[in-house]
């Protein structure tokens, strides 16, 4: 599933919504507004059920990283449910890289008909499907039933996309009950020692990003998150200032330039087209030989740990890459 990248779109107006009494403000990434009871409901710490009181919070926290909304009816649709569960499971796996909001439109329709509204439809389709960044609609909305393969691989689209425009916020888990004293087994926050390299990318520094990565890798050669973030890093750092449309004419030009059409393989992966970076270098290992094709099979391995390895993208490229070789 190919999907956009972040494009910013109008802001929801909430106007329509009947606010409850004015209250403290959120802090970023969801805060106590969200927390007790939200999360017993969907069994994910970075998940909340949606309703009026705290839609606008939940919105809010867009400004921090992506919200991702999910409008569900038990009665309209009972599958939509199961839909809306996995996006709070996969969320979850993402270590604050997104917060899911689950909207069930059986109980707050006046959400649905917010929503609905702004994006001038009649009526909004159940289940659908949406990603929000700083307060705006991020991607087109996606309705009908999302698998959870391809759920999978629309968050880690979303978020190769992030990376390259330098997006590194994350949430803090959402708190389902206040922790005993001396209990031990709280959540963990964000791993500092990734936080100079992100720091680096959000500034727009990407050798800086490059070198702190690196010292991670150093370190401890077995980090596959420092490594996948050197990877992406290296990536970003070869294709800054290249125009699209004049790689891909080079590339045209000369289908046996390794230079020429591993760059393009690099625009296409920051551009979410993996699939398609990933064919055009298998398609070079083949044609090629000796120092050429070891040269374009160690830059496929670099974009394979850029992605992650336990992508199922990756897997199939590993499988066309075998391919190719033998």
């Amino acid at each position: 599933m190919t999907q956009q990248p972040f494009a910013g779109r109008g802001a929801i107006d909430l106007s329509a919504l009947k606010r409850p009494a004015p209250q403290q403000a959120p802090p970023a990434g969801g805060g106590d507004t969200m927390a007790a009871g939200a999360v017993g409901s969907t069994g994910s710490p970075y998940a909340v059920a949606v309703d009026d009181q705290n839609f606008q919070s939940v919105l809010q926290s867009s400004t921090t990283a992506p919200v991702v909304l999910v409008f569900h009816s038990p009665s309209q649709a009972p599958e939509s449910t199961q839909m809306a569960a996995d996006v709070a499971d996969i969320v979850g796996q993402y270590d604050g890289r997104y917060l899911a909001g689950l909207v069930d439109v059986d109980a707050v329709p006046q959400i649905a008909q917010v929503i609905a509204q702004a994006s001038q439809l009649p009526q909004l389709p159940v289940p659908l499907l949406m990603v929000f960044l700083d307060g705006r609609p991020a991607i087109q909305p996606i309705p009908g039933m999302v698998s959870r393969e391809e759920l999978s691989t629309l968050f880690n689209e979303l978020g190769q996309q992030l990376t390259a425009q330098g997006i590194t916020g994350r949430h803090q888990p959402l708190a389902t009950a206040a922790p005993a004293e001396g209990d031990a087994d709280e959540e963990p926050g964000p791993d500092p020692r990734y936080a100079p390299a992100q720091d680096a990318l959000a500034s727009g520094d990407i050798d800086a990003a490059v070198a702190e990565y690196q010292k991670l890798v150093d370190g401890n050669p077995a980090d596959a998150e420092a490594a996948a973030g050197l990877a992406m890093a290296k990536v970003l750092q070869r294709t800054q200032g290249v125009d699209l449309n004049e790689a891909r004419a080079a590339a045209a030009a000369a289908p046996d330039d390794i230079d020429a059409q591993i760059m393009v393989a690099d625009l296409d992966l920051l551009g979410g087209h993996v699939e398609d970076s990933f064919a055009r270098l298998v398609e070079l290992v083949r044609r090629t030989s000796d120092k050429e094709r070891d040269r374009a099979r160690e830059h496929l391995i670099g974009l394979f740990a850029a992605v992650g390895n336990e992508d199922p993208r990756v897997l199939k490229g590993r499988q066309a890459l075998a391919s190719a070789l033998y």
